[in-house]
């Protein structure tokens, strides 16, 4: 069997295009949206922005993003040998949304968490990679590890990352999952495509605690960093400016002009509850830690745990 995968690995090698061809193909029928692909090298233009963005503490408690910096930067330094970065997206854009009068979590915790569901399909299509088309080493990724996603997807021509920081999809978006699958197989890599914010400022404006400047977030201030991250207690110069988030916020995605007319995704793992969808305040008001562990459990919610998600409903109050 070795064998015959080196030979096909031979093979491969020389028909870069074909090979590409098939692994997105394959990864349209595990149901990503999107797949892109761009070549593991070292990125020195955001390898700079980044230095700065930590040196000025903008990411505020976020430690983990000051370690492995020339993994963070370099995909060949994080996966021995890697040759390509595979990109994915998987739309998470949902049907149905919360009931008006209640406290709002961000659209992307409304189902199962998406680390488990992209990751699921990640491997299956580095099975397939390595089934099917030549042995290959590497590693999936979905948000887990010292990998710039968004960078890389912008690379892989899956979009531009906005104004908001977010990547930014022509189709999808920006209510998309990104994932990643670093190899060590040379494939055809796609081109970026251009930034088409525009004179556009509406993420900007529409952020409650002013935490975008162009291109720039300033996690100090975000409402999904200070509901999920910060630990202890607020300061109170954001008081009365949440504007009833309790974890995350999509108040830059909800106006980009990019995201007014978007399709709803199919991914089942994704679907809001009923329960959820019809909660009013009153009902997170009064939630027990049992009904906590119940409801959300394998939803992105469990990392703020029952204690934090209490901790920012009172604040709101």
């Amino acid at each position: 069997m070795k064998l015959v995968a080196k030979s096909m690995k031979h093979f491969t090698m020389k028909n870069k295009t074909k090979t590409s061809d098939l692994i997105k193909q394959k990864a349209k029928t595990l149901g990503f949206s999107a797949i892109g692909i761009s070549k593991a090298d070292f990125l020195e233009k955001e390898s700079k922005k980044l230095r700065t963005w930590l040196d000025n503490g903008l990411h505020g408690e976020m430690w983990y993003m000051e370690n492995h910096f020339e993994k963070r930067i370099d995909p060949r330094r994080l996966v021995e040998g890697s040759k390509s970065v595979i990109s994915v997206l998987l739309n998470y854009y949902p049907e149905k949304i919360q009931n008006e009068n209640s406290y709002k979590i961000s659209k992307y915790a409304y189902g199962k968490d998406y680390h488990y569901v992209v990751k699921e399909k990640l491997n299956l299509l580095f099975d397939y990679i390595n089934d099917e088309i030549c042995e290959i080493n590497g590693r999936a990724f979905v948000d887990s590890a010292p990998v710039m996603d968004k960078v890389w997807a912008a690379k892989s021509g899956l979009g531009w990352i906005g104004k908001n920081t977010n990547l930014i999809s022509k189709e999808f978006g920006s209510f998309v999952f990104i994932g990643e699958l670093i190899i060590d197989l040379e494939l055809d890599c796609d081109k970026p495509i251009k930034d088409y914010c525009g004179t556009c400022t509406k993420c900007i404006d529409a952020c409650p605690t002013k935490a975008i400047t162009p291109y720039q977030v300033d996690a100090r201030k975000c409402i999904s960093y200070l509901t999920i991250e910060k630990k202890g207690d607020f300061s109170n110069e954001v008081k009365n400016k949440w504007n009833d988030w309790i974890f995350g916020c999509d108040a830059c995605q909800d106006v980009c002009p990019w995201n007014s007319k978007l399709k709803p995704h199919n991914e089942g793992a994704f679907q809001i509850s009923d329960l959820l969808q019809n909660m009013n305040k009153e009902d997170w008001e009064e939630m027990e830690k049992s009904s906590f562990k119940k409801l959300f459990k394998s939803s992105p919610i469990e990392r703020t745990k029952f204690e934090g998600l209490k901790r920012n409903i009172d604040f709101l109050k």
